[in-house]
């Protein structure tokens, strides 16, 4: 069954939180040690590995995975991450950590010389794999969302856009070689 989902265009952010987005708080975040937002970081996740929808990021992400649902939920039993956005195939947009708080999504990472970026970044999944291309409907919530980003945290540009495996090389590979960097930088002006 095919659900249209109305991506929203105009995004406002209010207290740190994306307004009318779902939220649904993780455990796994923090308060940031003093650090302004300056990085935006833009990852994929499927669960299972290469299989999109059924609810399981949103269930990593709150800890409530079950490790029996499926071999590799067993493989990941216990990890304990998180994002502050994540973006679905049909562009549903899910909250799980303030902008103000630091979401555990990068791990061991490096940005222009500075280490532990989670301390000072916006961590977005984007539901995919790195080589399957993206959806327009992510594509169409991301640049919205980025905007909105830019818009509130002045620290932020188009230059402090990255990949997970620009801040952790060797390491990371999404968003991958199917994600557009072109055309979001573009709509971005």
């Amino acid at each position: 069954m095919n659900v249209e989902v109305n991506v929203e265009v105009n995004v406002e952010i209010e207290q740190h939180r994306i307004r009318g987005a779902c939220f649904l708080p993780s455990p796994n975040c923090n308060d940031r040690p003093g650090r302004e937002v300056s990085l935006l970081v833009i990852h994929n996740i499927s669960l299972p590995p290469g299989e999109f929808g059924g609810g399981h990021i949103a269930e990593l992400f709150t800890n409530r995975l079950e490790p029996g649902g499926h071999p590799f939920f067993a493989a990941i039993q216990g990890l304990q991450v998180s994002a502050h956005l994540l973006i679905e195939r049909d562009g549903r947009l899910t909250q799980f950590v303030p902008f103000d708080r630091r979401a555990w999504h990068a791990g061991r990472s490096s940005f222009r010389g500075r280490t532990a970026c989670n301390d000072f970044s916006i961590g977005i999944e984007l539901e995919g794999t790195d080589h399957l291309p993206y959806s327009e409907a992510q594509y169409e919530r991301l640049i919205a969302v980025t905007r909105a980003l830019l818009a509130t945290y002045p620290l932020l540009s188009p230059d402090t856009i990255v990949g997970h495996s620009d801040i952790a090389p060797g390491r990371k590979s999404d968003p991958g070689p199917a994600f557009d960097w072109e055309r979001l930088l573009a709509a971005l002006g």
